[in-house]
Formats: structure tokens, C-alpha cells, sequence
């Protein structure tokens, strides 16, 4: 019954994680950066939304600016790669090492309670199927969203950035301004996913993006691999990710039902994602059958070349 009893929140963090993801899945499967700002930016949202919340501003107001806070973080590492010439990881960590300071002059001390009672907020812990039905609603709205942008005419050069940067370079498509646009907007969803779990928490810490990566990528991984089996097309992909971050956090309110010490989650989850990461290489590597000569005959006539020696 103590599982039981603690699905609804498993599933509400789900899908505020779960917005966290989609922003994730915009730098680390469209652009092809893997962007280590997330766990700052994510940090920033909370931190912005929560001080505001406190100074009695609209808790949508808030959410916009938490949104905007975060595409600056994103425009900052855009920056820092394509003006800077930095590489995209090193120039995430740097971003990531400046809102840590941002972050706590914002918060003006480690953490900062915003407790329902006396602030209006969207979702609460308190109230978990209103949390489960605004969360999913927002994920509703994000996954339209963005389906509408990525197929207009900005949007598609931004996926051509990311399939192909040098193809999309020398068809004349600006790809540093593609690079930084994508990072803002997936940066300020990120920023979003904080605001909203900071309000279901009832406060914002410093420390609360620590790992926001690697639970995003969990999230990406678990849901891809059933999504793209089901209909790989961009909407399904999203509304798999999320779907993983839900999982995620089924599995994680289990581990924890069974008693695993919470000291060793983090662990869990990073080697969970290193498992799947390395599935696909492990796969080629050892168990896939080599082709013959023959059978390298046979293709080379196929496609009218020679065969490999």
C-alpha cells in the first residue's frame, strides 16, 4: 500500500521532469550538442520562480521569466561555442559554474521555502492529481509548441543544423545563430521544469540541478527505445521522452519502497544511462555476425564496386 499510496507523486514528478527532458531532447538529439547548462539552468528556473513567488508576483509572470532566465543561461553557452570558438561541453560547464553564483545571489541564501499556504501556485505536493493534470497539460502545450515551430522555415534549419551542420553550412543556412537559438529554447524549457518542481517541492535550493543531466538523459534513453519502435516521427519521440521520465520515477519510488540506501540513487541512475548508452556500440561490437567474403562480393556487384579487401 506505501507504493501504492506514492504513485501519484511518482507520476507528477514524472512529467515536471519530464518538461525537463523535452528541453534536453532539443540540444542532445537535435542539435547533437550534449549541453552540461541544464543542470544550472534548471537551478536557475527554480531559483527565479521561487524569489518572485515570494515578492508576490503571478505565478504565471513567473514561469515567463523563469522561462527567459533560462534561454539567457542557453544563450550565454551558445555564445561561448560559436563566437568563442569553445567546445560545447566545456562551454555548458562554464555557464554551469556561473549560475551556480547567479543562483545564490538570486536566492540570497541556500534555499528559499514557498510554501503554497501562503503563495498561489500552479501544483503542490499537497495536491498531487491537480499537480498530474496542470504537469501534463504543460507537457501538452510544449510538445505543440514546439511541432509547430520545428516545421516552420527557422525551426527545420535548425534540425538540418543538427543532422548535418556542414551540409546545412554550405546551403547557405546560418548554423552558429541555429546553434544558439536551439540552446535558448531548450535551456528555457529546461528553466520551466524548474520553476514548476520548485513550486511542487515548495522551495527552491541551490543544489536541486545536481544530476539534472543524467535523470534527462535516463528520461531521453528509456523513452526513445520504445517510442521510435511505436512510430518514429517527432511528437511520438517527445511524447515517449516523456513517457520515460515517468517510468524513471516509477522505478525510482520502487528502489526506494525496497529500501535501497537514497545515498546510491544518483549511482543507480548514471549507470543505468551508461548501460543503455553503450547497448547500441556493445551490439555491433560482439554480436553482430561478420559479413563473409562472399557475402562481400555479392554487395560489392550490387553496388557496382569493388570488393573490400
Amino acid at each position: 500500500m506505501g507504493f501504492i499510496n506514492a504513485l501519484p507523486g511518482a507520476v507528477a514528478q514524472g512529467l515536471i521532469w519530464g518538461v525537463m527532458a523535452i528541453g534536453l531532447y532539443i540540444s542532445y538529439k537535435i542539435l547533437n550538442i550534449a549541453d552540461l547548462t541544464v543542470d544550472g539552468s534548471i537551478c536557475t528556473g527554480a531559483c527565479v520562480c521561487a524569489i518572485l513567488l515570494a515578492n508576490g508576483v503571478n505565478v504565471f509572470l513567473c514561469l515567463l521569466i523563469a522561462f527567459i532566465a533560462g534561454a539567457l543561461a542557453g544563450l550565454i553557452t551558445g555564445i561561448f561555442h560559436t563566437a568563442m570558438g569553445i567546445p560545447a561541453i566545456l562551454a555548458g560547464i562554464l555557464t554551469q559554474l556561473i549560475l551556480w553564483s547567479l543562483n545564490l545571489k538570486i536566492l540570497g541564501k541556500a534555499n528559499l521555502s514557498i510554501s503554497s499556504r501562503n503563495h498561489f501556485v500552479l501544483l503542490t505536493s499537497l495536491n498531487n492529481p491537480v499537480a498530474i493534470a496542470v504537469s501534463l497539460l504543460i507537457c501538452v502545450l510544449i510538445i505543440v509548441a514546439l511541432f509547430l515551430f520545428f516545421y516552420t522555415e527557422i525551426g527545420l534549419s535548425v534540425k538540418s543544423t543538427g543532422d548535418n551542420e556542414d551540409m546545412s553550412e554550405a546551403q547557405g543556412v546560418n548554423v552558429k545563430f541555429n546553434k544558439v537559438l536551439g540552446l535558448a529554447i531548450s535551456n528555457g524549457i529546461v528553466a520551466l521544469s524548474g520553476a514548476l518542481l520548485a513550486q511542487y517541492q515548495g522551495f527552491a535550493d541551490i543544489n536541486m540541478g545536481r544530476g539534472a543531466i543524467v535523470i534527462g538523459l535516463a528520461a531521453i534513453i528509456i523513452g526513445l527505445s520504445v517510442s521510435l519502435k511505436i512510430k518514429p516521427n517527432f511528437v511520438v519521440s517527445l511524447i515517449g521522452v516523456v513517457g520515460g521520465s515517468i517510468a524513471y520515477y516509477l522505478v525510482y519510488t520502487f528502489v526506494i519502497w525496497l529500501g535501497l540506501d537514497t545515498d546510491l540513487l544518483k549511482m543507480l541512475s548514471a549507470v543505468v544511462v551508461a548501460v543503455f548508452l553503450a547497448i547500441p556500440y556493445l551490439k555491433k561490437q560482439y554480436f553482430t555476425k561478420p559479413k563473409l567474403p562472399s557475402e562481400l562480393d555479392a554487395s560489392a556487384q550490387v553496388s557496382g564496386g569493388e570488393p573490400n579487401a
